[in-house]
């Protein structure tokens, strides 16, 4: 059946409403929109992807490796080269399974708005984070269920935001997935597990490192507007990113808040540009050190936060914990006792053959289209919100030099990613070039940040 036949469309969209009770007293009631399309026998899970970028077409190509039929049916970037280069590679990787005509095709900044409109069973979001928060409230607004990239916002208020749009996602039946795939990895799941269970005593410590080298950077390009240029640029922008401590240490630091199954209660840091130091990286710093504090059970748990973009340095993606009994490589998956002897490590082989330790970026879209299929709604969008959070109130620590609490931050007003204003490549963005083209840097001790 074709996906523009009236008669389908009717049909799922009455299928796919949000909540069970839609369906009222039917035989369809209790099961979710994807289990009520299987009873009629379309099976096919109809993809929206918002964000052609490097991620959206991989976290795409993922959906499409899972078991079951599915279609890309709609694509949406701000960049319409972007789009193009997209649904190319993915129609040579996914034969028979991208159908995205012209006509759903949209670019624009408005352009999530129209796939959103469109046949489609779940959205994949994977613009900017800044723009997460906007998109994934109309997301769940449409009644679609959401696989959405890592971090979810860039400010406070946009934490907010996606914890009131996750709540209504609860109660409209709808799935949410984050893109933090170390909750999808045997090893990262096995070893957190041993940990809370008491493997090396009380957790005392902990350690978490994002230390690497620096991402892409696109030239200023002539006629460019300032909006288009800090959007292909969009890493170095605080209204877009939050900072490679949102964008990328949040994985190390999630699994810490897994860890301890909390959030911190207080912050204190310190960061700066060391070496990144040309006009072309925007904003950001280039290495940020937190000390985060935990409060569980009547004891303080201090967890020691690297992250840092700086060639010819020590690189080193992992975490650690430190217990009274012993301490653990979670990255790894090796538990040492006190007196450093291995007593517990993940298997590395199965049946004769090497396990792929870290392969949750595919796993993760395993585990949620086999969920949906199975009638299953998982939701992950409250532990993505918090974890961002974390990684904002570091932010806030290291731009600050001050001690920032859990509350406060989560309760600031201040608007670092004010998105819903903008409509196109002329507006005017949150920050501005000063005269020799170069950008405010954050200083502690005078900016603001709660």
């Amino acid at each position: 059946m074709a996906i523009n036949d009236p008669a389908a469309s009717s049909r799922r969209g009455f299928l796919k409403s949000s909540s069970a009770a839609a369906v009222g007293g039917s035989l369809l009631s209790g099961l979710s929109p994807l289990m009520a399309a299987h009873v009629s026998n379309d099976e096919t899970i109809r993809i929206g992807l918002i964000g052609c970028g490097g991620r959206g077409r991989g976290a795409a190509d993922q959906a499409m490796n899972t078991e079951g039929p599915t279609k890309l049916v709609a694509v949406a970037d701000a960049f319409e080269n972007n789009l193009e280069s997209t649904v190319k590679g993915l129609e040579r990787q996914h034969p028979g399974k991208v159908d995205v005509p012209k006509e759903r095709r949209f670019v624009g900044l408005d352009a999530y708005q129209k796939v959103l409109e469109q046949d489609v069973d779940l959205v994949i979001l994977a613009t900017p984070p800044g723009f997460r928060p906007l998109h994934f409230e109309a997301a769940v607004n449409a009644g679609k269920h959401v696989f959405m990239e890592k971090p979810v916002a860039c400010d406070s208020i946009g934490v907010r935001k996606v914890i009131d749009a996750n709540n209504i996602a609860k109660s409209k039946n709808l799935a949410v997935a984050v893109g933090l795939q170390r909750h999808h990895e045997p090893i990262y799941i096995e070893t957190i597990k041993r940990l809370q269970d008491g493997a090396i005593g009380r957790i005392i410590a902990a350690r978490a490192y994002w230390n690497g080298d620096s991402p892409w950077v696109r030239n200023r390009e002539e006629g460019q507007t300032e909006m288009e240029y800090q959007m292909r640029n969009w890493y170095y922008f605080n209204w877009l990113c939050g900072d490679h401590i949102n964008e990328q240490h949040i994985h190390n630091l999630d699994v810490i808040n897994w860890l301890m199954d909390g959030y911190p209660t207080v912050a204190q840091g310190q960061g700066g540009r060391q070496v990144r130091v040309g006009k072309q990286y925007g904003e950001i710093y280039d290495h940020h050190f937190v000390e985060f504090t935990y409060e569980k059970e009547g004891h303080s748990t201090v967890m020691l936060s690297q992250c840092r973009h700086i060639t010819n340095c020590w690189n080193h993606v992992h975490e650690y914990a430190h217990g009274s009994d012993g301490w653990c490589n979670i990255a790894d998956g090796v538990i040492y006792d006190a007196a450093g002897q291995v007593k517990w490590q993940f298997p590395r082989e199965a049946d004769g053959k090497k396990l792929n330790l870290h392969d949750g970026h595919q796993q993760e879209h395993h585990d949620l289209f086999a969920a949906l299929r199975a009638g299953k709604i998982p939701n992950e969008g409250e532990y993505g919100a918090y974890s961002t959070m974390t990684s904002i109130m570091g932010r806030m620590a290291t731009y600050s030099g001050k001690m920032i609490k859990w509350d406060e931050a989560l309760a600031s007003n201040l608007a670092v990613s004010p998105v819903e204003k903008f409509r196109s490549f002329t507006d005017t963005p949150p920050v501005l070039p000063k005269e020799d083209m170069s950008y405010a840097i954050p200083t502690p001790g005078v900016t603001k940040v709660i």
